[in-house]
């Protein structure tokens, strides 16, 4: 049942890319993304395999966890960007210091020393704004040089990128907690 409906799947040897039939890249079209999704969901829902058998609809739970994965990874660049380099025989977790520049880490220590320097209160909101603002234009402009180096085949840089777009997830990820914590949230 489930195989008929997506040959080739059911043993989930398809990387997320091909489960999606989008190119392998760092751009996505999230509409199509989205698309793809649903009509993924409505072929191999569990409710549609009601009347299967114990292992026809165990199999379609597990394709639904799998194209849920796939579909959480894709949608979010920094776990594609993850995903990519995985695909190319990176692991994306494995960070030395060539990955590094000191001109990250002095970005890094200098954007922490302006967080921690701003008021606790609701007079620092404003920078807190264009603090996110200046962040996330560093976060594209990483997430532009790592598709190139991708595209390229440049994987060293593809990395450094990566790992930049690290820190820069994280640094919103504080810069929001901080706007909430002032907003009383």
């Amino acid at each position: 049942m489930l195989a008929e409906s997506r040959p080739g799947v059911d043993n989930f040897t398809e990387n997320y890319f091909q489960l999606f039939a989008i190119p392998a890249q760092f751009e996505v079209d999230s509409s199509l993304l989205m698309a793809r999704y649903r009509q993924l969901q409505a072929q191999a829902h569990p409710d549609r395999f009601a009347t299967a058998s114990e292992a026809e609809r165990l199999r379609a739970v597990q394709f639904t966890s799998f194209i849920n994965q796939a579909y959480t990874t894709l949608q979010s660049p920094l776990e594609r960007a993850a995903y990519l380099l995985s695909l190319k025989g990176e692991d994306p977790e494995k960070v030395d210091q060539s990955h590094l520049g000191a001109d990250l880490l002095m970005e890094q220590m200098q954007l922490r020393e302006a967080l921690d320097e701003l008021p606790r209160d609701e007079t620092s909101l404003a920078a807190l704004e264009r603090m996110r603002e200046e962040v996330q234009d560093k976060m594209l402009r990483r997430q532009a040089q790592f598709a190139s180096a991708l595209m390229a085949d440049v994987l060293s840089d593809a990395r450094k990128s990566f790992h930049e777009m690290q820190f820069l997830a994280k640094l919103l990820t504080e810069i929001e907690a901080g706007e909430e914590a002032r907003l009383g949230y």
